[in-house]
């Protein structure tokens, strides 16, 4: 199929695209990457009349490394954050979720911030977004506020933004130098949606942890962050309760069944991939102090 007509905006500069939106309401789509947004339109799943395309924005594909943060601008593909040297350094944990984003050919045109503004809880960075306290820069008619990625998202594919309301950066949050973090997930295929994934943030000081935790990719309706403290709060990274912190995650994750996986299976593989991602961020761990 081929997408319904569409009117077409090319904005130049922010304040250009937020009176396009403002103007046409929600009849009207921002297109960025268009790695999510395209295949919509072609299977008429999303209808809008008219598109708002910020490729030619000035100001929206820097990358930016601060104390505290990394900020994406819209613009940034995922490509380009990924070989970011000193994003990779500042948040380890970015490279290690963008490697799992769908193939190389789709992340050299999406957009990592884009992936965030269309709220798919099957893809990896609103799951990155959530566990590192990232804040949503957006601007609108009434001019620009920020917005916690925990509150952002209220809904699959759906988020606080307003219709006339552009995100125009994302500032991921910066762990302490104490701070473990680790990715997996598991796919039918490489390159497909993930069945599910799972981030991690360990805390510790030497070998003892002081807290954990976790969010989720493709088993949670929404990005939200698991607590891991309750099962491994004072442990050692050496002597791992992992059936403990498999349990918490059986509780905590909530996937649908479709024609990939039941949700039984999707629950079970949430807590094995937590258990596989510990063990590996404790052995790397290990490694590294040797």
């Amino acid at each position: 199929m081929k997408p319904a007509p569409f009117v077409h905006h090319a904005p130049r500069s922010v304040e250009e695209a937020v009176a396009a939106l403002a103007e046409v309401g929600h009849d009207g789509k921002v297109l960025a990457g268009g790695q999510s947004l395209i295949p919509l339109l072609s299977m008429r799943l999303a209808s809008p009349g008219h598109l708002v395309d910020i490729a030619g924005v000035a100001g929206l594909d820097t990358v930016e490394v601060a104390d505290r943060h990394v900020r994406v601008g819209a613009m940034v593909r995922h490509a380009g954050l990924e070989r970011h040297t000193g994003a990779a350094a500042a948040l380890p944990l970015l490279r290690l979720a963008l490697h799992h984003v769908a193939h190389p050919a789709i992340r050299t045109r999406g957009t990592t911030v884009g992936s965030i503004a269309h709220a798919d809880p099957s893809g990896e960075m609103p799951a990155i977004a959530v566990l590192t306290d990232a804040v949503v820069e957006a601007v609108g008619p009434g001019g620009a506020r920020e917005v916690a990625a925990a509150d952002f998202f209220v809904g699959p594919l759906e988020t606080t933004l307003a219709p006339d309301e552009l995100v125009v950066a994302v500032r991921f949050g910066r762990f302490t130098a104490t701070t473990r973090t680790g990715f997996a997930e598991s796919a039918r295929r490489s390159g497909d949606y993930a069945l599910a994934g799972v981030a991690l943030a360990v805390d510790a000081d030497g070998d003892q942890i002081t807290s954990a935790r976790a969010s989720f990719v493709s088993v949670t309706p929404v990005p939200d962050v698991l607590d891991l403290g309750p099962a491994l709060a004072g442990r050692s990274l050496h002597d791992l309760p992992l059936d403990a912190v498999a349990e918490l995650v059986l509780a905590h994750v909530d996937p649908e069944s479709d024609i990939h996986a039941p949700a039984e299976y999707r629950r079970m593989l949430a807590a094995e991939l937590t258990r596989r991602a510990l063990t590996t961020l404790a052995h790397d761990t290990t490694e590294g102090a040797a």
